[in-house]
């Protein structure tokens, strides 16, 4: 099922425009309409349909890391999941689900991509230009994501490769890997997916590792039949299950963020893990991280380790150096001949494509604001940039729980300001934005991912940590439960007399 892309046409004017049909889009804009079905409100996605990430990574073995129970909205259970830890196919047939229950399908425009964004400051609105037209809005809400747009490295030589190449988040479905042979270059969440559903395939298959990861066993299983006959005729049983998952994963914030110390435990587990599944100690020694455990995105993976300890796999860990007509050179020059290069490279959550698209009161864009260190008030306002506000913004990812639970508090965050709008303008005090900054700087300073000793896409080109969440989510929830208006500069909407 696609969603049907109504309207058919752009209006000239829209009260709230939402960029992006993901997790992100989609929970604001259900939010808003829940108070009030009949508000002005377009979400335009890029797509051809809903999903965002769920849509685009379509890789074999694609799936959430983090629990269904709670990579869910809150608003909209359901008894369906197959697995604890669901599949891309059902997280995306979910999202479609969703949009249909909620009636907001007639709110989404498919395939329209937003081109550039830029503040009147006059007129009190954005001028939005899209691949369908133009046209004006009063509030402009960037759901785009983090994880959105594919990164690849620049690799001397990589326009000369003969063979095919793509990136894990576009999976070129068309090419058949059987009997080929297929270098992976990354080792990161995508690729311990993926490597291990086609290695059977292929003839052989050489990985480039530059840092190994820390990695513990993904607890999946399949929900059974009773399971769901529960949660389908007593719903109180998921959000017990719920709860407890979250109340569970909120201790994860003690090791991680509180109290270090704790962490060795983990890294001993992971320890344990890796050799059971890899016997050869030279091996071991490559995938042994030197770094803290959490410093990096921990992977969850049951098999791996073990892929990666197969005879048909080779494990380099000197780096791609380059690429030439007929294969892949590691960085001591060695060159093996491939027919596939595959880029399993992930995104740039530190510099979000979209900044460039969005103009400010000064006419320059949020990314050279930002200038590769992101900073926002809440993860959602910026100084500069009245009436727009972003969803997944800077800090407001997560090393333990679920992102869904973020955008959910910040829908509401953004539904309060909506409310409080009245046909003006609000925009973030620049003290507001500062103090907030240099408080979640201090409640960083002394958490794994700024003290474990890696180098991660945590970490900006400045040196800060502008992506994590320092803190017990449910904290973040407290604060933006309501719309603060004193920390805003709010204009009101200059109304012509009558008589």
């Amino acid at each position: 099922m696609t969603v049907t892309p109504k309207p058919l046409a752009l209006p000239d004017h829209v009260g709230v425009l939402v960029v992006g049909a993901g997790f992100a889009g989609l929970a604001v804009t259900e939010r808003v309409l829940r108070d009030d079905p009949a508000a002005d409100l377009l979400v335009i996605e890029r797509g051809a349909d809903i999903g965002g990430t769920w849509r685009d990574n379509t890789y074999p073995g694609c799936a959430c890391d983090v629990p269904t129970a709670l990579y869910s909205f809150s608003f909209a259970p359901s008894p369906d999941w197959s697995h604890t830890f669901a599949r891309q196919p059902e997280i995306q047939s979910y999202l479609r689900k969703m949009v249909a229950d909620t009636g907001i399908r007639d709110r989404i425009l498919t395939g329209c991509e937003l081109l550039e964004a830029s503040w009147d400051d006059a007129a009190c609105t954005w001028r939005v230009r899209t691949s369908l037209g133009e046209l004006t809005a009063q509030t402009l809400v960037a759901a785009t994501g983090a994880l959105s747009t594919p990164r690849l490295p620049d690799v001397p030589g990589i326009e000369t490769f003969r063979g095919r190449l793509f990136h894990s988040a576009t999976w070129d479905h068309d090419y058949d890997l059987t009997g080929k042979r297929v270098a992976v270059v990354g080792t990161g969440a995508s690729a311990v997916q993926f490597v291990p559903e086609i290695v059977d395939q292929v003839e052989r298959l050489t990985v480039f590792q530059r840092t190994p990861a820390w990695v513990l066993p993904r607890g999946d299983r399949t929900l059974s039949r009773l399971e769901k006959l529960l949660y389908r005729r007593i719903p109180l049983t998921q959000k017990i299950v719920r709860a407890a998952i979250y109340t569970a994963r909120e201790g994860y914030v003690l090791a991680m963020a509180k109290a270090p110390r704790l962490l060795p435990a983990f890294q001993l587990f992971a320890a344990a893990h890796l050799r059971r599944q890899v016997s050869d100690r030279t091996l071991r020694r490559k995938l042994t991280p030197e770094f803290t455990i959490a410093c990096k995105r921990i992977l969850l993976s049951n098999d791996w380790l073990r892929t990666l300890a197969r005879a048909d796999v080779d494990l380099i860990d000197s780096g791609l150096a380059g690429v030439t007509e007929g294969g892949v050179v590691d960085g001591a020059g060695t060159e093996t001949p491939v027919d596939a290069i595959i880029f399993a490279t992930g995104f740039s959550p530190t510099e979000p494509p979209v900044a460039r698209h969005l103009r400010g009161r000064d006419g320059r864009t949020l990314a050279q604001h930002w200038a590769g260190s992101p900073q926002a008030y809440l993860g959602t306002t910026v100084v500069g940039f009245p009436n727009l506000f972003l969803m997944y913004g800077p800090n407001t990812n997560l090393g333990h729980s679920s992102i869904v639970y973020m955008l959910e508090s910040q829908a509401a965050y953004i539904n309060g300001a909506l409310a409080h709008l009245d046909g003006g303008s609000v925009e973030v005090l620049p003290g507001a934005q500062a103090r907030y900054n240099e408080e979640i700087a201090g409640q960083l300073k002394s958490t794994v991912w700024n003290t474990g000793g890696c180098s991660s896409w945590y970490l900006d080109k400045e040196g800060r940590n502008s992506v994590m969440w320092p803190t017990f989510t449910f904290r973040y929830r407290s604060r933006t439960k309501r719309f603060d208006a004193e920390n805003y500069l709010t204009r009101r909407a200059v109304r012509a007399r009558v008589g």
